[in-house]
């Protein structure tokens, strides 16, 4: 009966302690949580719960399992111990993680909070998830480093590893040449503030807002909900747009190819009722000139503002649905088409290259041919067949 109740005792007390202990954190953590609202920290802490149960259930198990006395644990008692102190170093990786994530997370956010800039707001959470990104890879390569030292002679083999690391490191540099670029591609972006989380960018030819920045690729979401995935080394090698930068208020033209004889200031004040009503329209500038005429048309230009990229879409969406609405309706004449007409006669009647006192064009076998003088007119007796040949 004893060796029935003992195993059960202490699996069974390890769980219970680890339950109760885990309660109690959170419970305090809450309770924090509710005196302080103006830090997030301690609300984003209890996320940690999970994995400070696995640690100290780990660490309980792995210090009590040989109090069990059973005979399938006396005889893989290494094993056991080997497992148990692998599960410890994973969950207390995983614990650093997410107090570390807890950590920058409450202060990015207590920064966003205070800050009104939206351009620092955004710079800073590029750099913080690359940060993140970082932390997160050395204390998995750390973690996966203690469990492989834990293994018998793995010592010997992290000597051999130390002696070729110079060759090694030369095999790697230039085996991965375009991976090391893209790392220290990141690193430029994130720190050099060159493009940040929620900017405007064209790339390509693609209008997208900057939805993910990693170490070696950066995510574009276009308009129309697609994804653009681009190496990092492409911003720091090429030239692309950021709308963003320097302030996210814009300038966007739309231009009217009409005719000549348009009501351009009527146009105006259409224009000027148009933004008026327009609610993406900030009330900045406005502008509409002519800045071009060809033989057939003029090019109108209207300039309009906004306080940023999206809003500058829609109101010159909406002028220029507005503005052909209202010509269409208004003034059909202002709109461009095509004139033609019935060709005016030349003085006398005389068609050029015509002979004298002809009043019709040539016909083709006239002008091929060298005696065009010998043709009778329409209605006139022929003199001798025509020659079509030279001399």
């Amino acid at each position: 009966m004893e060796n029935a109740l003992r195993p059960l005792a202490v699996i069974g007390g390890a769980v219970l302690l680890t339950l109760v202990l885990g309660w109690a954190v959170d419970r305090l953590l809450r309770r924090a949580d509710e005196r302080h609202p103006e830090t997030p920290l301690w609300g984003m802490l209890r996320r940690c719960r999970l994995p400070l149960q696995v640690v100290l259930l780990g660490a309980l198990l792995r210090a009590g399992y040989r109090e069990t006395h059973w005979s399938l644990v006396q005889r893989h008692e290494t094993g056991i111990g080997h497992v148990l102190s692998l599960v410890m170093i994973g969950s207390v990786a995983w614990l650093v993680t997410r107090i570390v994530s807890a950590v920058v997370e409450s202060s990015y956010a207590r920064y966003a909070s205070s800050t009104r800039d939206p351009a620092r707001v955004r710079r800073v959470r590029t750099q913080i998830t690359l940060i993140m990104r970082i932390v997160t890879a050395v204390l998995a390569v750390v973690a996966a480093a203690a469990m492989l030292l834990t293994f018998p002679g793995m010592e010997k083999f992290g000597a051999s590893m130390l002696a070729s690391a110079g060759i090694i490191g030369i095999v790697a540099g230039v085996a991965a040449q375009s991976t090391l670029g893209n790392l220290f591609a990141g690193f430029q972006i994130a720190f050099g503030d060159m493009v940040r989380i929620g900017d405007t960018v064209v790339v390509d030819g693609e209008w997208g807002v900057v939805e993910e920045v990693t170490l070696t690729f950066l995510a574009v979401r276009t308009w129309d909900e697609r994804r653009i995935t681009m190496p990092v080394s492409y911003f720091t090698s090429k030239p692309f747009e950021n709308w963003s930068r320097g302030g996210v208020q814009m300038t966007g033209t739309v231009f009217f190819h009409l005719d000549h004889s348009a009501p351009v200031a009527l146009m105006r004040e259409k224009l000027q009722e148009i933004l008026g009503e327009c609610k993406a329209w900030d009330g900045r500038d406005w502008s509409l000139a002519v800045t071009g005429t060809t033989p057939s048309t003029i090019e109108v230009r209207v300039v309009v503002t906004a306080k940023d990229a999206d809003d500058i879409w829609t109101a010159r969406c909406v002028v220029r649905e507005q503005m052909i609405a209202w010509l269409c309706e208004k003034h059909p004449y202002a709109l461009p088409r095509i004139m033609t007409s019935a060709a005016s006669l030349p003085p006398d009647g005389q068609w050029p290259g015509a002979g004298a006192g002809r009043g019709r064009p040539l016909r083709a076998e006239e002008i091929h041919s060298n005696n065009a003088g010998d043709y009778a007119l329409d209605g006139e007796p022929s003199v001798e067949p025509p020659r079509t040949g030279r001399g």
